[in-house]
């Protein structure tokens, strides 16, 4: 028995939002991820967490599900964040991203590895394979899980965002495997205190050409890039950047950090930049290490997309704007201003081309 974790990758090797799905893999492989000794109805203590007499004391592995080249599995990372085996879908066999076909190899996998759960971070590609896997086995999903306890009798006590995550819901969970994504703020990636080593295991789906119907490639260019929802430095442009021309600056400052282009909904609704850039409720959920957000006035439907950022920045002309409230720090100025003059120091600090 495993519980079974879907690991998207980046440029720098897993990407944070699927540590920090693996680290809530982890949890639940702590948890015995399968139905323990606590019997219905029993309430939590004052804490809020279960009584520690009626914790399952059982400890299952944590396997993870890659795509992608058997040669470049961040084997030392993910054995960090406490997976004992890696199954790997090469090229070879499925080259892209076919989010049917991708959710056909988890289906595999599961009935391989004799999954009780299998969790993926809450990204656009996590929640996509993962809508796809229930239709598939015909299970039930839960997506933004914030928590989850296994129950006697079969199945979990969960809880979940809803709206944005500005309400939390309890819920009942029943399936075999259990399927949830995991909402991206959900937990802090961490390492675990004794990592083991990792087995790596190239698999095989087995697929057909409906499972290949759509199916999605990325150029050279583009593919060493981190997407927006796993990147972890993103630089934000609000109306305050002025138009189209005004995020020449702010995209050079994020290649300078290492990071990626996003931009509030208002920029997008004017055409300015397209809405795969978007970040907030009907947007993409980041959770980079650094948030810098540039003419944004931070409503709450924006940031209910940021809120799983580490560290929020903030340059704005206006002090009362209500994104200040949420930074940990702030510029109050001129982005005309302020933006260049970090370029050019970032520029110095790095030296001659």
């Amino acid at each position: 028995m495993t519980v079974l974790c879907l690991v998207e990758t980046d440029a720098d090797g897993a990407a944070d939002a699927s540590l920090r799905a693996l680290t809530f893999a982890g949890r639940l492989a702590g948890s015995g991820a399968s139905p323990g000794e606590r019997p219905p109805g029993t309430p939590r203590g004052d804490d809020g967490a279960w009584p520690a007499s009626r914790q399952a004391p059982s400890r299952v592995p944590v396997a993870v599900a890659l795509f992608g080249p058997v040669d470049r599995v961040p084997a030392g990372a993910l054995a960090a964040y406490g997976a004992a085996s890696a199954h790997v879908v090469e090229p070879g066999h499925l080259d892209g991203y076919a989010p049917r076909a991708w959710a056909r190899a988890l289906a595999g996998l599961a009935a391989e590895t004799g999954a009780a759960a299998v969790v993926a971070a809450a990204t656009d590609r996590g929640s996509e394979v993962m809508a796809y896997l229930g239709a598939l086995t015909g299970l039930p999903l839960a997506a933004n899980c914030v928590q989850a306890d296994p129950v006697a009798g079969g199945g979990y006590q969960i809880v979940r965002h809803r709206w944005a995550g500005l309400l939390l819901e309890d819920a009942s969970l029943d399936g075999s495997p259990a399927l949830m994504t995991i909402a991206t703020e959900a937990v802090p990636a961490e390492p675990v205190a004794e990592p083991g080593a990792l087995a790596v295991h190239p698999y095989a789906p087995d697929t057909d050409a409906d499972d290949l119907r759509v199916r999605a490639t990325e150029t050279a260019g583009h593919s060493s890039g981190a997407s927006l929802a796993t990147a972890r430095v993103v630089v934000g442009g609000g109306r305050g950047v002025g138009g189209p021309d005004g995020f020449a600056p702010l995209e050079e400052l994020a290649g300078l950090l290492g990071g990626v282009l996003g931009v509030s909904r208002v920029v997008t609704s004017e055409g300015w930049r397209p809405h795969r850039q978007q970040v907030g409720q009907t947007g993409t959920k980041i959770t980079p290490e650094l948030y810098l957000a540039c003419g944004i006035s931070g409503a709450i439907q924006h940031m209910a997309g940021c809120a799983g950022a580490k560290h929020i920045v903030v340059v704005n002309t206006d002090p009362a704007a209500p994104i200040l409230a949420h930074a940990d720090y702030a510029v109050v100025g001129d982005l005309g201003e302020v933006i260049p003059a970090l370029v050019a120091a970032l520029r110095a600090r790095a030296g001659p081309a």
